[in-house]
C-alpha cells in the first residue's frame, strides 16, 4: 500500500482532489489531499510572513505524525515548489516525487525567479488592487483548462487569495532531488493545439496526459491511472 501526499497548486487547497482521492483509496492506497497555510478551509491562517517554508513544513509535518514511509508526494503546478523541498528533506521517507504540471527549482530559487519579474509585477499588482498587497487573488477568469461551466463555476467559488511570499522565497533543497534514491516523474498535462513542455531536469522521466491544467477535476480517472502506474 502506498502512501499518496496530494499538494495542491496556487489558489487551490485540499479541496480540489476531491474526485481523484476515492478513486486511489479505492485501490488500497491512503491518500492525505493537503491544504496549505492560509488557502483553502485555512485561509484565516494566512499572514505576512506565510511563505514557500510554511507549506514545506505543513507537508513535512503530515508525514512526519502520520509516520508515512513510502509516500508518492504529488506536487501540481506551483507546489512543485513545495514537493521538491520535501523531498530534498526527507528522502528517506518518499518513494516517488510527482511534478504535476508544475514547477521544479533547483536549490535556492524561488518560484519568481522561474517565472520572472514580469510574473512577480503581476502578482504584485494584482495583490495591491485587491486590498492586501501580501495575498495575490486568483486569476479573475480563471479556468485552468476546465470546459464544463459547473466545473469552472465550483472552481471559482472555491479559489482563494495566495500568499505572495511564497512566491517570492527560495526553496531549501537539502539533498539534491537527482540523488534520491526515488522515482522522479514530471507529469505533463497536454491539450491538443499546446505546445508541448521539456521536464526541467534530466533526472525526472516525463510523461504527458492529455487533460488540462486541472487534471484531477476533469479527469480523475486518467490521473489515478496514471499515479498507480507509476507504483
Amino acid at each position: 500500500m502506498a502512501s499518496f501526499v496530494l499538494i495542491p497548486g496556487a489558489w487551490h487547497g485540499g479541496w480540489c482532489w476531491k474526485r481523484l482521492a476515492p478513486l486511489l483509496r479505492g485501490a488500497s492506497h491512503a491518500v492525505y489531499p493537503i491544504t496549505l497555510t492560509g488557502l483553502g478551509e485555512r485561509a484565516h491562517l494566512a499572514k505576512t510572513d506565510t511563505g514557500l517554508e510554511t507549506h514545506v513544513r505543513d507537508v513535512v509535518n503530515i508525514m512526519e505524525w502520520e509516520e508515512l514511509r513510502e509516500a508518492v508526494v504529488v506536487g501540481h503546478s506551483y507546489a512543485g515548489m513545495d514537493a521538491a523541498g520535501v523531498a530534498g528533506r526527507m528522502p528517506g521517507r518518499v518513494k516517488h516525487v510527482v511534478i504535476l504540471d508544475g514547477f521544479l527549482p533547483a536549490d535556492g530559487q524561488s518560484l519568481a525567479d522561474i517565472k520572472g519579474a514580469e510574473f512577480l509585477d503581476r502578482c504584485r499588482d494584482r495583490a495591491e488592487r485587491g486590498g492586501c498587497p501580501w495575498l495575490v487573488p486568483p486569476p479573475k477568469d480563471a479556468t485552468f483548462d476546465l470546459k464544463e461551466p459547473q466545473d469552472i463555476a465550483w472552481l471559482r467559488a472555491k479559489l482563494t487569495p495566495h500568499p505572495l511570499r511564497s512566491f517570492t522565497e527560495p526553496v531549501r533543497i537539502e539533498h539534491p532531488l537527482a540523488e534520491g534514491d526515488f522515482g522522479r516523474t514530471f507529469l505533463q498535462c497536454w491539450l491538443p493545439g499546446q505546445p508541448h513542455w521539456k521536464a526541467p531536469q534530466d533526472s525526472f522521466r516525463r510523461v504527458e496526459i492529455e487533460a488540462g491544467h486541472d487534471a484531477m477535476i476533469d479527469a480523475p480517472e486518467l490521473m489515478a491511472r496514471t499515479l498507480l502506474d507509476l507504483l
